[in-house]
């Protein structure tokens, strides 16, 4: 009986919305592939991920266009520091962005915001903002903000209280990097390399390794570690069904400036969780199976960040705890779509059957596939050496200038 209410209470939630990160159109389809609900992009300027690939203004129709097709939606981001000089690249972006159907603008700066409002344009307050309060919240939906993705800095039992009291939608983010400072303000690669966090164009000082130094003798002492301003990377999946019955209207994958693959993995595991948790199937067993499919890809090691209390003590060492690693070593010259075959070109190393390989493509996405046959010539062989053009069989359809990855299983 009581089981059965339990479910019931389950699915009379609404699930909360997947929102991946995504850089290029490799990025986009494999978010879409995975099972996110919308994915956010930044065109190439006076977005928090100016070092990310991004797109270019006159790709932003065909953006929304690839989600809309997919029932998926399309958030732009318009979330760095606004300069006097901008202001009129502003509305640029913005009218096309209306005139391509956006569905929301991320943004906080007034001058985003009085444009957006002019052009009756849904958008999303980002956590740039860094609202932390009710009575912030409060400020942003009289002010027309449809949602607010809130500071990283709050608690678990934070949250639930401003999505109570205020009445608007609250997302956050369930993945990804974390900055050792209030969250997108650190100032050290703006004085280190002239590069500003606030601008988007951070080169993240904080992963390097640091010394101590005394400056009077120059003793100099190592740490114990290294990565001391470098904190672990956010992973919400061990509590997942904590922040789900929070009420949390929309779940955000930080990630804009990482790899497609990454992306493919996260939203994948993520949704699986998701869906699993309604499902009545989220076990132990199978968020440790999932847990396992995140350590795959780059981390940094993981953290349970503010929502369980304040963080103390989480910084990662070394950088990149993935188990996995892709190399690249080839591209699809071509591909035979009435027999599945794909022509490759090796380009830096061999390649032997039971070889794991992952294809990646603007169209294709992200596909993994074990190396059941090779030909040379229309001969099988076991082996085929570096600048070999080779055929192999795929279960999924790849296409040509496809990248071609090698993954090695690391030891950790």
């Amino acid at each position: 009986m009581f089981k059965y209410l339990k479910f019931t209470l389950k699915n009379m939630k609404n699930k909360p919305e997947l929102l991946s990160p995504v850089s290029d159109f490799t990025s986009l389809t494999a978010s879409i592939k995975s099972g996110c609900n919308a994915i956010y992009f930044g065109v190439k300027e006076l977005n928090m991920r100016i070092t990310a690939n991004n797109f270019t203004l006159n790709e932003l129709k065909k953006v929304v266009d690839i989600c809309h097709k997919n029932k998926v939606k399309a958030y732009l981001t318009l979330n760095t520091i606004i300069y006097n000089n901008e202001l009129n690249k502003i509305k640029k972006i913005l009218k096309t962005a209306k005139k391509a159907k956006i569905d929301a603008i991320i943004c906080w700066d007034f001058s985003v915001i009085q444009e957006v409002k002019k052009l009756k344009l849904p958008f999303h307050i980002s956590t740039q903002a860094s609202v932390s309060n009710i009575e912030s919240a409060k400020f942003y939906k009289n002010l027309g903000a449809e949602r607010i993705i809130l500071a990283r800095e709050l608690s678990l039992e934070q949250i639930k209280e401003i999505k109570k009291k205020s009445n608007i939608q609250v997302e956050c983010f369930i993945h990804g990097a974390m900055c050792v400072a209030l969250s997108g303000r650190c100032f050290t690669s703006q004085f280190v390399f002239g590069r500003s966090a606030n601008r988007g164009d951070c080169l993240q000082p904080c992963r390097r390794n640091y010394i101590v130094k005394d400056k009077r003798i120059g003793y100099e002492l190592g740490l114990e570690n290294d990565a001391v301003l470098s904190p672990k990377d956010l992973c919400t999946l061990p509590f997942i069904e904590k922040l789900i019955e929070a009420g949390i209207d929309a779940f955000k994958i930080e990630g804009r400036a990482r790899s497609p693959d990454y992306v493919s993995v996260v939203t994948r595991v993520y949704r699986k969780a998701i869906d699993a948790y309604f499902e009545n199937k989220l076990t132990n067993n199978f968020k440790q199976a999932l847990i396992s499919e995140l350590k795959t890809v780059y981390n940094r090691d993981f953290s349970s960040g503010f929502y369980l209390g304040k963080p103390i003590n989480e910084f990662t060492s070394p950088d990149n705890q993935a188990i996995r690693k892709k190399v690249l070593i080839g591209i699809v010259k071509n591909y035979y779509k009435n027999i599945n075959v794909a022509e490759i070109k090796l380009l830096t190393k061999d390649l032997k059957i039971n070889d794991l390989i992952m294809i990646q493509g603007p169209t294709t996405g992200v596909i993994e596939q074990k190396v059941n046959s090779i030909e040379i010539n229309d001969k099988k062989v076991d082996i085929a050496k570096k600048g070999a053009i080779i055929g192999i069989k795929f279960d999924n359809i790849v296409r040509k200038n496809d990248k071609v990855f090698l993954i090695n299983k690391l030891f950790k």
